[in-house]
Formats: C-alpha cells, structure tokens, sequence
C-alpha cells in the first residue's frame, strides 16, 4: 500500500488528537510505517486543532503531512483553514452539522452527520471523535477493522469502550455507505 496522508481538523476538545492516536496504532498493529504528530492553539479547549497521520508500506522520510489524501474537518474555521486550497484528488470529508459553508469541489467530498450523529445516538456530542475516526478509515479501504477496533479499545477512557466501539461502527457504516455513493460515479456525498 502506497503511503496515505491524513489531516484531521477541528477545534480543541473534539478529541481529534486522539483520534489521530488510534488511527496511528491501528496503522502500528497493521503492520505498517506510521508518523503522526498534532498542533493545537494555545487554548486546550475552543482554539484550532490539527492532527496529521501517514500510514503505508513505503517509508516516511518526514513526518509531517504535506500533500494530504483524505482532510477531515469539524470546524468552519477549521475547513477555512485547512480544506479550500486542497487539489481536486484529495478527498475532502465535513461535518455537516458544524460546517455549513463549503467552497464547491468537482469530486472528492463527503459531507455527512458525524457530530449529529454523536449526539443522536449517545445524547452527547463526546464521541463525535470515534464516529470521525470509523468513517476516514473506512473510506481509506487499508486499515482493517480490526485494527481499529483494537485501538479503540484500548484507548477508550475506562467505562467507556462499548460507546466507542458503538460510535467507530457507526462511523465505519457511514463512510462505507459514502464510499459506495461515491464509487457508483456522483462526485459529492451528502448524508443526513
């Protein structure tokens, strides 16, 4: 498998770092080559966040992500920071319940209910982060399950694995549906 660059965007608290973590160690118990790394504002809650995470056979010689493949944003601000000067073959995935304004794209973008989804489903907006995660790696198509519930399931703050594991499949079906949508040659998902 070629490398893949994942840039996971939103605003500190959405727990996007963490996310970035599992997807990490799901790539490490894949067997794959991983780098991953985070920045985040000053603020630890409310400020811009930024996760990046390269997986693949080839090796990472630098551990930052430069030419993205797939960018996730649960922000506004952050889809205005990170996601309008993507190329046309990045693959561009938004949160649908907190970014509303998007630049139109010819392909490549994905706009589904991830936090909507949260909230429904659990009453809360705290596993948002999972359901996200379920839906870049599925939409990857080379990490497996597996892996991903393992690092799920290993990360999940005590009392909380069978959320979260609840929340990574939901995640998981949405971007599998998407991927489906997308793959049938309409250029632009959106789900509600």
């Amino acid at each position: 498998m070629a490398n893949q660059e994942f840039l996971l965007t939103g605003t500190g608290g959405q727990g996007l770092i963490l996310a970035a973590i599992m997807l990490a160690e799901a790539g490490i118990s894949a067997g794959q080559n991983v780098a991953q790394s985070q920045s985040y504002g000053p603020e630890a809650r409310g400020g811009a966040s930024r996760a990046e995470v390269i997986i693949g056979d080839a090796e990472i010689y630098y551990p930052k992500v430069e030419k993205p493949d797939f960018v996730l944003t649960l922000s506004q601000e952050a889809y205005k920071k990170y996601g309008l000067h993507l190329t046309e073959e990045a693959i561009l995935i938004v949160d649908n319940s907190q970014v509303s304004d998007v630049k139109p794209r010819s392909k490549n973008y994905y706009s589904l209910p991830i936090t909507k989804t949260a909230r429904t489903q659990f009453g809360s907006e705290q596993s948002a982060n999972v359901v996200a995660l379920g839906v870049v790696a599925s939409l990857s198509g080379n990490i497996p399950w597996e892996n991903v519930r393992q690092a799920v399931q290993q990360r999940a703050p005590r009392g909380t694995a069978e959320r979260n594991i609840k929340a990574l499949e939901l995640g998981w079906q949405m971007g599998m549906e998407a991927g489906k949508v997308m793959n049938s040659g309409i250029n632009e998902v959106g789900l509600d």
